[in-house]
């Protein structure tokens, strides 16, 4: 790798330039889902999935649904229902090699975050699924997760980016093209913009479970 040059190589040389973290930062970390947990994740309707794989190769997937989706099992488990996607399963075939997984639920308006880290499997447990029903589907499979941390995570990142600020959202016509994108990046005979952008808009309205 010859664009980045000045590298730091050790946790040493990291806290000499940035510093440690302080008292309350140290001790925030806990190993289950206690009640404030509980009700973060009752009330967010999005998390950020991390994942790897066994070469150590990393994936981010949003999961999404109305708010409470997540299943709370207890205060060591919960279940992450597998809605229809686009069935790439990046996240499901990192589990199948790596179990390792980093979570970041979200509520829409608040600005701390949730993180939950832990170890990941694939489950078709019925009774756990049939809880998890939306819209009349019960989901095939689900991501069960054994809490191993949790904690609150400062506002500080999304303070900066003003991402609950809707004065500062661009306005529609300023937004990235994303069927053109797909179109200049798939290259595929007779599949155009126009093409993908009925196919998003048809998988949007009749797919979503």
């Amino acid at each position: 790798m010859t664009t980045f040059q000045n590298l730091i190589t050790t946790e040493e040389d990291l806290r000499k330039l940035l510093g440690n973290p302080n008292e309350l930062v140290q001790n925030k970390s806990i190993p289950h889902l206690d009640p404030h947990a509980r009700e973060f994740i009752a009330k967010s309707p999005f998390l950020l999935m991390a994942t790897s794989d066994r070469t150590g190769m990393c994936d981010v997937s949003p999961r999404g649904d109305a708010p409470g989706f997540v299943l709370v099992v207890d205060e060591q488990h919960l279940v992450i229902p597998e809605r229809p996607g686009n069935r790439r399963m990046d996240s499901m075939r990192n589990i199948l090699s790596n179990p390792a997984v980093g979570l970041i639920f979200m509520i829409p308006g608040l600005e701390e975050t949730l993180r939950v880290n832990g170890t990941a499997c694939i489950t078709k447990d019925e009774p756990l699924l049939s809880r998890m029903e939306a819209h009349g589907r019960t989901p095939l499979v689900g991501i069960g997760v054994q809490v191993k941390e949790c904690y609150i995570h400062c506002a500080k990142s999304i303070k900066r980016s003003n991402l609950w600020k809707s004065e500062t959202w661009l306005e529609r016509g300023q937004l990235p093209n994303i069927a053109q994108a797909l179109a200049d990046h798939v290259r595929l005979p007779g599949i155009d913009a126009n093409a993908i952008a009925k196919a998003l808009q048809d998988s949007y309205t009749n797919r979503l479970y």
